[in-house]
């Protein structure tokens, strides 16, 4: 069994901002399982689990506030009986560029408080996490992290979020570190306006079928999360 945990805030204020992507990275997991609203609430967390490809896994997102992530994350484990090592926590990180994913394994919680509450609670920082990139804040940390992405941001961010779960499913197959060696060199595609490619070529846009080639595969291109 592996646990996957996506960090955010519950509530709708805080449903489509950028602190808020390790749920919408859940979401896009339980949207690929067919497990939506499916899930029940227990442990402090929403939580949905289940067989998909072959894998047995357990999302969890913490009802409590990023804050107190880990006292969530705590009776999760201490149910399921889980090791540290079944578990991937998938959270914010504005140190990254936006479209950025990085894979780690154990480590601080480099300044981010969901990460620095499991730390706390668990009273250890041997656990994996997936960061997804949101962008250096071009102003104070907090008002970036609680804004909703940019327009250009948000018509990548469903690939984005494809790529984010395409991660996760690898790190639940093949381990972190295989996971890290192939989605640590993950790059978004441009935004529209500076891209030059032609449809049918990587990172171009989608052909007259709505289907555009990424650099993971093939995608059907999707309105972007939010809408405008």
């Amino acid at each position: 069994m592996k646990i996957v945990v996506g960090l955010g805030n519950p509530g709708a204020q805080y449903e489509k901002t950028r602190h808020n992507i390790g749920w919408m990275v859940l979401d896009r997991l339980a949207d690929r399982a067919g497990w939506n609203g499916k899930g029940r609430t227990r442990d402090a967390s929403a939580i949905v689990q289940g067989r998909f490809r072959g894998l047995d896994l357990v999302l969890v997102k913490p009802l409590t506030f990023m804050n107190e992530s880990g006292l969530a994350v705590r009776k999760v484990l201490a149910r399921e009986h889980a090791p540290l090592v079944e578990m991937l926590v998938v959270c914010d990180d504005f140190a990254l560029p936006f479209g950025k994913l990085r894979f780690r394994e154990g480590g601080s919680a480099g300044g981010h408080n969901g990460l620095r509450s499991i730390i706390e609670e668990l009273g250890n920082e041997q656990f994996s996490r997936l960061r997804v990139g949101i962008g250096e804040p071009g102003r104070d940390a907090i008002d970036h992290v609680l804004s909703q992405f940019a327009r250009g941001e948000k018509t990548r961010l469903s690939e984005l979020l494809d790529a984010a779960a395409d991660a996760v499913e690898a790190w639940a197959r093949d381990g972190t570190n295989k996971a890290a060696n192939h989605f640590n060199a993950f790059e978004l595609r441009p935004a529209d306006d500076d891209r030059s490619a032609p449809p049918g070529a990587i990172d171009g846009p989608p052909g007259s079928d709505g289907i555009r080639r990424t650099r993971t595969g093939w995608r059907k291109s999707k309105p972007p999360e939010g809408g405008e």
